[in-house]
């Protein structure tokens, strides 16, 4: 008796779990509208802006790596399908939108493609 109840503790927990580190990843993003509402880090710093998009400082964008694990789960559930990949930049879709993701180290560009 004592064994099914911590089995079924331990699985409660491990379900909650991932739905709190669900929806905290979801917060930590905001949607842009400038970008045809992609969402952008909360803690990124905007260091730059022309008329096809934004460059922020972010420390956890990486060249080799990409984009974090999060950002991908929250880019997903907004809709943004993923594409092809050249290099640093990756390609993602939404209806008739089109977005480049440029994950550089320290650096993240997001340019409206047309």
């Amino acid at each position: 008796m004592k064994k099914k109840i911590g089995w079924t503790l331990a699985l409660t927990m491990f379900l909650l779990s991932g739905v709190a580190y669900y929806f905290i990843t979801l917060s930590l993003y905001e949607s842009n509208e400038e970008l045809f509402g992609f969402p952008v880090p909360q803690n990124a710093e905007l260091v730059g802006e022309s008329s096809v998009g934004k460059n922020y400082e972010w420390k956890r964008a990486s060249e080799e790596y990409g984009i974090p694990y999060g950002y991908e789960v929250a880019l997903k559930k907004n809709g943004w399908k993923k594409g092809e990949r050249e290099g640093a930049s990756v390609y993602y879709t939404k209806g008739n939108h089109k977005i480049d993701l440029i994950s550089m180290t320290g650096t993240l560009d997001i340019l409206r493609v047309y």
